[in-house]
């Protein structure tokens, strides 16, 4: 046999994953690069590593053995790399970061700086809600975690990183002539939510609530995108974070419509458990927010100064 690390990684990928399209972004190669290297592996075995029934993949039992062992390989490989780079007086290991889904617009900025200073830094990043971050923070499978509600119940340690403006956002298409939207008006409004366990649905109903406000028709939509599609379109309205509707708002697909009580201010921050024993990696890192984050803000973040 004489497969290749570069076919077990993808092999691995595709197993972890069931898809090969998702293999490929991940791995940052084309379907049919995945598709080849994945035919090149499993023609060295005798045994299917998995089936394709209709346009879905199923890993085998053999093919579950295959990837385990597969894994324990990379990640021997990867633990002789970080001390390469070690003995070479190099930064170099792994920085598990989980946000929530609406971090995704500004988590990269306070990374792409320190990822390129340290070359033997691999970054794991997980994009979920709310209430997975703060599990995986609180069961230490990750240094830190973006967000924009504190967990009281836990004992962290943080770094306040920028402002979390939320207004309530429509389509291009809605029209209106007060200066702010009344009560009775936006009781009128089919409105649409985030899904439970979201930061920005708690906001939305925090404000609803407090203000006594009956609400109309109501969908709920479980992705920051799919949400601002929907509204693009003229489906519905929802109180929505600035930070991820910055191009729609400057091409006018997006429109802040104002209303009494809005913008609600929240704190974006970056918090890891005080009892955590942080890395020297995950040290670095802090520091480096620390020292870059104001001209980070003023950078990338400018434009929030408009709204």
């Amino acid at each position: 046999m004489h497969y290749t690390l570069h076919q077990l990684e993808i092999f691995h990928k595709v197993a972890q994953l069931k898809s090969v399209t998702k293999a490929s972004e991940e791995l940052y190669l084309t379907q049919p690069a995945v598709s080849i290297q994945l035919k090149k592996f499993q023609d060295q075995f005798e045994i299917p590593l998995f089936e394709v029934v209709g346009r879905k993949i199923y890993i085998t039992d053999f093919g579950d053995e295959i990837a385990l062992a597969a894994e324990n390989i990379l990640n021997e490989v990867n633990a002789i790399n970080y001390k390469a780079l070690s003995f070479q007086g190099e930064l170099s290991g792994k920085l598990k970061i989980a946000i929530v889904s609406t971090a995704k617009y500004a988590m990269p900025y306070f990374l792409t700086d320190f990822m390129n200073q340290h070359k033997g830094v691999d970054l794991s990043m997980d994009v979920t809600n709310k209430s997975e971050v703060v599990k995986s923070l609180e069961n230490n499978l990750v240094d830190f975690a973006m967000v924009s509600t504190i967990p009281k119940y836990l004992k962290i340690d943080r770094i306040q990183l920028m402002e979390n403006k939320l207004y309530l956002v429509g389509g291009k298409q809605f029209k209106y002539s007060e200066k702010q939207l009344t009560k009775s008006m936006f009781e009128k409004l089919p409105l649409i939510y985030r899904e439970q366990g979201s930061a920005t649905r708690n906001q939305m109903e925090y404000f609803i609530a407090s203000h006594k406000i009956s609400t109309y028709k109501k969908m709920e939509l479980k992705s920051n995108e799919a949400l601002k599609q929907a509204v693009i379109a003229g489906l519905g309205f929802s109180i929505m974070p600035l930070i991820g509707i910055k191009n729609e708002l400057n091409n006018g697909d997006l429109q802040v419509i104002p209303i009494k009580g809005l913008p609600m201010i929240t704190d974006w921050n970056l918090i890891w458990l005080k009892s955590k024993n942080l890395s020297a990696i995950a040290r670095h890192f802090v520091d480096h927010i620390n020292d870059s984050k104001s001209q980070i803000m003023k950078n990338h973040f400018d434009w929030f100064e408009k709204y």
